[in-house]
């Protein structure tokens, strides 16, 4: 799987924001290694800084000092629709009657294939296959007639899908998030020798890495404007129900963010602990598949009573696997990303932890590594619930004929990876350990049942139509 996006804005009065949203953008690198983006306002005018690859191989400190305006916005990305390409690195900024608007995005449209057909027959151009253009299109066409939070509202009466976005209308900063709250969006206050200013970002992380104050997540269907140093709020729908991603706590976030009001270290502590109330069996030695197999790994072992021993070791400056061409070179990139530490392997009953099997080449791959270096036994368990369905909502997932789980019974996959034994975490457990109502948890890919609507596949029948939700004001 690929993550989504990472998303930042800021607004500082009376300082720069350029090196501040850089930092953020370092903080969110997980969420995103395609390419990397910074818009900034100053003055009436907007300079955007946009490059493939990691933060650090986009930025360099002397072009970010020599970037002067107090507001801006930064991006991540993974791309869930759209190539790869720079023409679709974000932030997307473009002129219009009003000014200029930059905006970065984490998350998919459903209908985005439909309404950019609207627009072209309406004669709009479009210079990028991402549904960010979509966005801002439909973005601009409001801005001409309408004040900020009607344009944003009637825009997301157009939208079907996730987004959590920032927005810059020349030098005003703007954070939106859907009406389900799919994506996690939160801000925070940052002090500095001139006032305060305020971060907006995908994660907690991107806040404290200032030494700054979280303040809470942006609710589902609420909108931030942010002028100077004053923040309004304006909460435009309020669903019922929101339709957090579970694979946030599960596998996205980084363990010390807090999203929606959970510690996602506390939850994979617990999704551990479930694990082994759920699956327990005889073994020397609990090990995790690093990085995100780690806190499940802990709580395994803390209820469980076996010891935590690490059985492989990470090169952290090897690639993600799944973005890898061809089998083969996947093949290798395992080799090269984990490393088996033999002497604590040899002869032991090895329980394996690890966040969800995807395809299971590589979850066999680990099997045999660890069994070649001595395990007498390999037992996996996973920290989610097999994985189904593909998500349609901000998350690469292989179609179904590549999910393994989805054609293939538990212990078929278990032969499959070469396993002694495997598994799965429940999707109740899952669910109680998030903390979360499972009527407020995305559970499509787990589940093939989905919170909005997608054509030819099963809705929850708990889901309004945007058009249908109550308007917060």
């Amino acid at each position: 799987m690929k993550d989504a996006c990472g998303v930042v804005g800021a607004a500082f009065p009376g300082s720069d924001a350029a090196l501040p949203i850089y930092y953020s953008l370092y903080a969110l690198q997980h969420r995103g290694q395609e390419s990397a983006g910074i818009a900034i306002a100053h003055n009436g005018v907007t300079r955007s800084i946009k490059g493939t690859g990691i933060v650090p191989w986009v930025f360099k400190r002397t072009d970010l000092l020599s970037v002067h305006g107090s507001v801006g916005i930064g991006h991540v990305r993974y791309s869930t629709s759209g190539g790869s390409g720079i023409e679709n690195a974000q932030p997307l900024t473009v002129n219009f009657g009003g000014g200029t608007i930059a905006i970065a995005h984490n998350g998919n449209l459903v209908n985005s294939g439909e309404l950019r057909r609207e627009l072209e027959q309406l004669g709009h151009v479009f210079l990028s296959d991402s549904d960010t253009e979509v966005i801002v299109h439909l973005l601009v066409k409001e801005l001409m007639r309408n004040d900020i939070p009607e344009s944003i509202r009637r825009l997301m009466r157009c939208l079907n899908g996730s987004y959590s976005m920032v927005i810059m209308v020349n030098d005003i900063l703007v954070a939106v998030r859907d009406p389900l709250g799919f994506k996690p969006l939160c801000f925070g206050k940052v002090d500095s020798e001139d006032g305060h200013g305020y971060i907006v970002a995908s994660e907690s992380v991107a806040i404290e890495v200032h030494d700054g104050e979280f303040i809470r997540d942006v609710r589902p269907g609420e909108v931030l404007v942010i002028t100077g140093a004053q923040m309004e709020s304006h909460q435009l729908y309020t669903p019922k129900n929101a339709a957090h991603c579970v694979f946030e706590y599960v596998y996205f976030a980084r363990p010390d963010s807090i999203i929606d009001g959970r510690l996602v270290y506390d939850v994979r502590l617990k999704i551990g602990e479930r694990l082994a109330a759920e699956h327990p069996v005889e073994a020397d030695m609990v090990s995790p598949v690093p990085d995100s197999g780690i806190t499940s790994a802990i709580g395994y072992s803390k209820k469980s009573g076996i010891e935590y021993i690490e059985a492989l070791m990470k090169n952290r400056y090897v690639g993600r696997t799944f973005i890898m061409p061809s089998d083969a070179v996947r093949k290798k990139a395992v080799q090269l990303k984990l490393n088996t530490i033999k002497p604590n392997i040899d002869g032991r009953r090895v329980i394996l932890i690890d966040d969800s099997i995807v395809r299971g080449n590589t979850s066999r791959r680990i099997v045999d590594r660890v069994k070649k270096a001595g395990a007498s036994e390999v037992h996996v368990r996973i920290g989610s619930p097999p994985i189904i369905s593909p998500c349609y909502l901000g998350i690469d997932m292989p179609t179904r004929a590549e999910l393994i789980a989805s054609h293939k019974s538990i212990p078929a996959v278990e032969t499959a990876i070469h396993a002694e034994t495997l598994g799965y975490l429940s999707v109740e457990g899952l669910v109680e350990a998030t903390g979360i109502p499972a009527s407020d948890l995305c559970l499509g890919c787990l589940t093939g049942v989905y919170p909005v609507e997608i054509p030819g596949e099963r809705c929850a029948l708990r889901q309004l139509r945007l058009e249908e939700f109550d308007s917060g004001e």
